[in-house]
């Protein structure tokens, strides 16, 4: 009996793979066509500057220690990343299951069976009790996969779980730049407020003396009302912008995942880069955005909804599946595995598909539809990649005209503000001209800040466009 299972399994076992190794029915992959413009509609930049982005390491892109450090405890605890780490882990066990069922599942089984029979059954004057032994060896329900469909749903498994590892990297890069972007809108709004105290300490020393022109006669009752206007203006936008700071400030803490100590707060202004300054080469559209982790992430999409039009087709062919088992059986235990006590069995089965009510036709058509939808996607995809990028480029290009004029503005309303002082000091005009050159001399700095911050931010965004973001350092310091 042993020397019968030896040969009989292994035997099977060769001829169910070599059956199995055959081609699958899927049609052939051909990328589709990318549904955007050859080159950006703006200029790119010079190839040669600096690295790609998608070469560049965030610690080398984002220069401010402290920054980095934020990016580095996100990356750690955000939670939102931490699902998608698990949703990987879970995309690989789940191919793996399906990867299993290409090789046949081989159990072994030991059970005793016992029964009481009555005298008068048993032939003998007192009841009987027959026990039987039995050891087995088998394989159960193994699918020759003949026409492709096992190793179908594995390739489908597959690139469901590659394109999970795609996400990932994109909410990776994503994390890193919208971490990026709360903490130089947190600086910003920092600078507004700090701005916003001293405007109203300077209106409030201008109340103070309308106060006392108007009680001495010289200013109209009219002047005291539009300095107090003014002063209760600040304090509006103080209480605003303390407000949002606070809010600003629950945001970074929910992004990195953890509170954050008084000393982990943005420390510096919008005057200061936080970014590499150096321009980052855009290169050509097709280069950039077959590189990007979303696009990469709709094309294994559209690779699995192959292998599932190959699934879908293989079961309109016949299906074999095996179930066989070897073994001994023994009324006694101490016999079980004695010459002469073996047994096996095989039984084979073949399904043929005849009448299913267009069962299998429907789904055929539900998965070519899914593969339309998937290329729909993709090309999708491709056309906001574009558009992502072609916009940051848009707004780097005027960036530098937009800060070179607020600066300006700043300049020439901090002159009319001079001015006006010093003629109201010398009673060509009243107070009211003062105080409209304070409030222009306000808007215009606080649009400054816009305007720095905003350049900052598209220096972010334009980085994470070009798929920057995946890598911690370029590879050449990792070398290194």
């Amino acid at each position: 009996m042993a020397i019968e299972m030896k040969i009989f399994l292994p035997t099977l076992l060769a001829a169910s793979l070599a059956l199995a190794g055959c081609s699958t029915l899927a049609p052939a992959h051909q990328r589709p066509a990318a549904p955007v413009a050859q080159q950006w509609p703006v200029p790119a930049g010079d190839a040669a500057a600096t690295k790609r982005a998608a070469e560049l390491g965030w610690r080398e892109f984002f220069t401010d220690p402290q920054l980095q450090a934020l990016i580095e405890l996100s990356l750690q605890n955000n939670r939102d990343l931490r699902v998608g780490m698990l949703n990987v882990e879970r995309a690989r066990a789940q191919y793996g299951v399906q990867r299993a069922d290409q090789l046949p599942s081989v159990n072994a089984g030991l059970g005793q069976s016992a029964q009481r029979l009555p005298a008068p059954l048993s032939g003998g004057e007192q009841p009987g009790i027959a026990r039987q032994y039995s050891a087995t060896l088998g394989i159960s329900a193994y699918e020759l996969d003949l026409f492709g469909r096992v190793r179908s749903l594995t390739d489908a498994a597959l690139s469901s779980y590659l394109a999970t590892e795609d996400a990932q990297r994109g909410a990776r890069i994503s994390l890193i730049a919208q971490l990026a972007g709360s903490w130089l809108t947190l600086a910003a709004d920092q600078e507004r407020l700090a701005l916003t105290e001293q405007t109203l300490l300077s209106r409030q020393d201008s109340l103070r003396l309308s106060q006392r022109l108007q009680a001495a006669g010289v200013a109209s009752t009219l002047d005291l009302r539009q300095a107090e206007i003014a002063v209760e203006s600040a304090q509006a936008d103080l209480a605003r912008l303390t407000g949002q700071v606070a809010a600003d400030r629950h945001a970074l803490e929910l992004l990195v995942g953890q509170p954050l100590a008084a000393d982990q707060w943005p420390r510096q202004d919008t005057t200061v880069a936080a970014t590499l300054q150096a321009e980052l080469p855009a290169g050509l559209p097709a280069e950039v955005l077959l590189a990007r982790p979303d696009v990469q992430q709709a094309e294994r999409r559209l690779q699995a909804t192959e292998a599932n039009i190959s699934a879908a087709r293989a079961a309109f062919f016949p299906r074999i599946t095996l179930t066989a088992s070897a073994g001994g059986a023994s009324a006694d235990l101490d016999g079980l595995f004695r010459g002469g006590h073996g047994f096996w069995s095989f039984v084979p089965q073949l399904t043929l598909p005849i009448f299913d009510a267009g069962r299998n036709r429907a789904n055929l058509k539900v998965a070519e539809v899914d593969r339309d939808i998937a290329v729909a996607q993709y090309e999708k995809a491709i056309q906001s990649g574009f558009r992502e990028v072609a916009d940051a480029l848009a707004d780097r290009t005027t960036m530098a005209q937009q800060l070179q004029a607020q600066q300006r503005l700043v300049e020439r309303s901090t002159d009319a503000l001079q001015l006006a002082e010093a003629r109201f000091r010398a009673g060509v005009d009243d107070r009211l001209a003062t105080l409209d050159a304070q409030r222009s001399l306000y808007a215009a700095q606080q649009g400054l800040i816009s305007v720095r911050l905003a350049r900052q931010v598209n220096r972010v965004t334009l980085y994470k466009a070009l798929g920057g973001g995946v890598l911690e350092q370029s590879p050449r310091q990792s070398a290194s």
